[in-house]
């Protein structure tokens, strides 16, 4: 199926490592022109390098984002290198375990900065440029906004709140014709997760306990799968699908506990 997505620049904050790899490189596998926009160079040039050894093209720009003139001089800075914004993936975060017991405000309000904040203002300063090209948005979001996990209070707060500004945007922008929509993650393994496994007692049977309570495959969902259905959706394939929250979880939040237990 073509996606239509051929030169299509579509930005996708986080871009270098885990679930923002996959979608950078699914973008590439499209022939779409990805641009990462993160805080580590080297890491960004890294999986930019790897995308060009396929023949393909990928751009990044190098922006701490918690900072909020940052959001605005990323954006100037994709379009003053490409002319151009078709879609924009928000998806840099990292669950930080700021807790509501043992947290403190300032540790809260850092982790709204971290993977929050930025989704507001990397589209706010990016809708102009979507407005032109009648863009696409995804927000990517996690499991914990439904469930709750425990120990997160910021990093939970910002999911609930993606969830809501999925759903704020996509009656916003209708006018537009820029569809918004999320992508819920539960259990993703990326190089981050294996690193957290690895640093439990027994790692290798926490892993297998979590992966018996996924029903799709007793397996987690790969960045890979989350990098497929966001092309879907950055394409005019789904032309008609907004304000939704999209869980590609293997049915990890919504089926019944009696497949999971």
């Amino acid at each position: 199926m073509d996606l239509n997505l051929k030169d299509k620049v579509v930005v996708v904050t986080g871009g270098a490592k885990g679930i923002g790899e996959g979608i950078v490189k699914a973008l590439a596998r499209e022939d779409a022109i990805p641009v990462i926009i993160g805080r580590n160079e080297q890491d960004n040039l890294k999986t930019i390098a790897e995308i060009e050894a396929t023949g393909k093209r990928a751009f990044q720009v190098t922006a701490e984002l918690t900072q909020p003139q940052e959001c605005e001089r990323a954006v100037k800075a994709v379009v003053a290198m490409l002319g151009r914004i078709d879609g924009l993936v928000n998806n840099a975060g990292v669950n930080d375990s700021v807790s509501l017991e043992h947290g403190t405000y300032q540790q809260f309000m850092d982790s709204l900065h971290k993977s929050l904040t930025h989704y507001y203002l990397v589209t706010h300063y990016a809708i102009s440029e979507l407005k032109k090209t009648k863009g696409a948005i995804i927000n990517i979001g996690s499991k914990t906004a439904e469930t709750g996990q425990g120990g997160t209070s910021g990093y939970a707060a910002s999911n609930g709140a993606r969830n809501a500004l999925t759903r704020e945007w996509a009656v916003e922008l209708l006018k537009y014709g820029i569809r918004v929509n999320a992508i819920i993650v539960a259990e993703c393994f990326t190089p981050l997760y294996g690193r957290w496994i690895q640093s439990l007692p027994n790692p290798e049977e926490q892993l297998k306990k979590i992966n018996a309570l996924i029903p799709l495959g007793r397996r987690m969902t790969t960045s890979e799968e989350i990098g497929d259905t966001a092309v879907f959706l950055l394409s005019e394939r789904s032309s008609h699908t907004t304000g939704q929250l999209i869980h590609v979880d293997g049915g990890y939040v919504h089926l019944d506990r009696a497949v999971t237990a």
